[in-house]
């Protein structure tokens, strides 16, 4: 029987605090090369475009722009592109196309696309050759590194440091550039922590919520993705906010619910809602860095709110892992699935 330290995704995932690491010292030069044409000219606004696992980093990108660079930031459907063919208002605006492959035709066409309509294009790959970043303006590579099981790991949370290094950046903010140095050292703590009760309690699960605000919706998002993934547990992300509008009708006793939080100004009101569950007899699972919290998932303690998500996910990713093993399934190969997903 396959074991948990046996697959790719968990080799894979182990190695996204070196990845990000490694991605800061390299990009470093690509970044502020960026930062000084956008400060130059600034743009209008910004538009993400991706799908999957790239997209829900392009949600984090949505509230890391936001709330550091105070720039409204949309996402665009790559379809209007590659299949209604509509010409967009674009001019002035900073479009970012995020993609592990750089080769779906789909987000290829939608880069082209806000490139034809005025837009200063960026590609957030890890292929560095691929059409899209052949498209782009300016290539900010992910780094990766070669990413074998079908479940991205690394390649997401790199997007995401990524995606805070420009910001910081832009910004000008010291203090967000040191927080992003220092958050592989405590991806690595969490990766060695305990998440077996969340593992336990999921084994036989047929239905979950996972929620997250703000800066940490994103993450939220790719846990369901990966939940439904690789262990073939149905998995619903929400906003605490959001979660409160209809679907927490469903939240009666032992109706699991997975929280990812941040220390930021959405903490109270999240964990408001996971005592409201709890209170319900929900089994409720809420990460935090403090052992005194009720119903705890460790993790470590993040140097700025818009580092947690990578924390927080790195601990995620290996509890799925495990989950996936203990309810039969191999991570690396989900049914029906390809690495590379091809859409028009």
């Amino acid at each position: 029987m396959l074991k948990p330290n046996e697959t790719k995704m968990y080799h894979e995932a182990g190695e996204s605090a070196d990845a990000v690491g490694r991605q800061f010292a390299a990009n470093d030069d690509i970044v502020l090369r960026l930062v000084e044409k956008l400060q130059a000219t600034p743009p209008r606004f910004i538009v993400t475009c991706a799908r999957g696992s790239s997209d829900h980093a392009a949600t984090f990108g949505k509230y890391v722009f936001e709330t550091q660079v105070g720039l409204m930031t949309a996402s665009a459907s790559p379809s209007i592109s590659s299949i209604y063919h509509s010409r967009q208002q674009l001019d002035g605006a900073l479009y970012i196309a995020i993609s592990q492959s750089g080769g779906s035709p789909d987000l290829v066409r939608a880069a082209q696309g806000a490139k034809q309509a005025g837009a200063h294009v960026v590609a957030l790959v890890n292929v560095e050759d691929s059409p899209l970043a052949a498209v782009a303006d300016t290539v900010v590579p992910v780094r990766a590194g070669p990413e074998l099981s079908v479940a991205a790991t690394k390649s997401y949370i790199c997007s995401l440091s990524a995606l805070v290094h420009i910001a910081a950046r832009w910004k000008g903010d010291e203090a967000l550039l040191d927080a992003l140095r220092a958050t592989p050292a405590a991806m690595r703590a969490t990766w060695a922590m305990d998440w077996t009760p969340l593992v336990d309690g999921l084994v036989g699960a047929n239905n979950l919520f996972v929620v997250g605000r703000g800066l940490g919706l994103g993450a939220a998002q790719e846990a369901a993705l990966k939940l439904k993934e690789t262990c073939g547990l149905h998995a619903e992300a929400f906003s605490s906010a959001e979660v409160k509008h209809g679907p927490m009708a469903l939240v009666g006793r032992d109706f699991p619910v997975l929280f990812l939080t941040q220390q930021d100004e959405s903490l109270a009101g999240t964990r408001e809602v996971a005592d409201e569950f709890a209170g319900r007899g929900a089994k409720v699972w809420i990460t935090s860095s403090d052992p005194g919290q009720a119903h705890a998932l460790p993790v470590a303690a993040a140097p700025h709110p818009a580092c947690a998500p990578l924390i927080a996910v790195q601990g995620f990713y290996k509890a799925a892992n495990a989950l996936a093993i203990a309810r039969g399934r191999n991570p690396d190969v989900p049914p029906h699935l390809n690495k590379v997903t091809r859409t028009v």
